[in-house]
């Protein structure tokens, strides 16, 4: 059982993040954290996000309301790169950030801001202005 989550999990994961994401992440492992990534692939991409329940777009859109609610801002960019895989857009961003601000403070709705545009400005930039 474990083997399939986690073959499920590396799967939605690289689906999300992409492989390059994952190839980085995956060569950066040592004996220190190895079990722990483990975790990760298996539970949170071969459990949660594996759930018929909710959509990539939604699963996304909490993902990153709940980072910008805890300030988890490395991983907010990194979620909001994952967008282009998700299905969640700029718009959907826009109105989850809104969510925030009511329900986690406005200082972290403004933080979020500043990051997704900076993010995608990033992406755009990397994208030779085609995103």
């Amino acid at each position: 059982m474990s083997d399939d989550r986690f073959d499920q999990g590396m799967a939605v994961r690289r689906s999300v993040l992409g492989d390059a994401h994952v190839d980085r992440a995956e060569s950066n492992k040592t004996p220190f954290d190895e079990d722990f990534q483990r975790y990760i692939t298996e539970n949170a991409w071969g459990c949660v996000w594996t759930r018929p329940g909710l959509d990539k777009p939604t699963r996304s859109l909490l993902t990153l309301a709940l980072l910008a609610a805890q300030g988890h801002w490395e991983e907010f960019a990194m979620h909001i790169r994952a967008t282009r895989n998700t299905g969640a857009t700029p718009d959907d961003i826009k109105e989850m950030l809104f969510h925030v601000a009511v329900y986690a403070g406005v200082p972290a709705a403004n933080r979020g801001y500043a990051i997704a545009k900076q993010t995608y400005q990033e992406m755009e930039d990397a994208d030779g202005g085609n995103t």
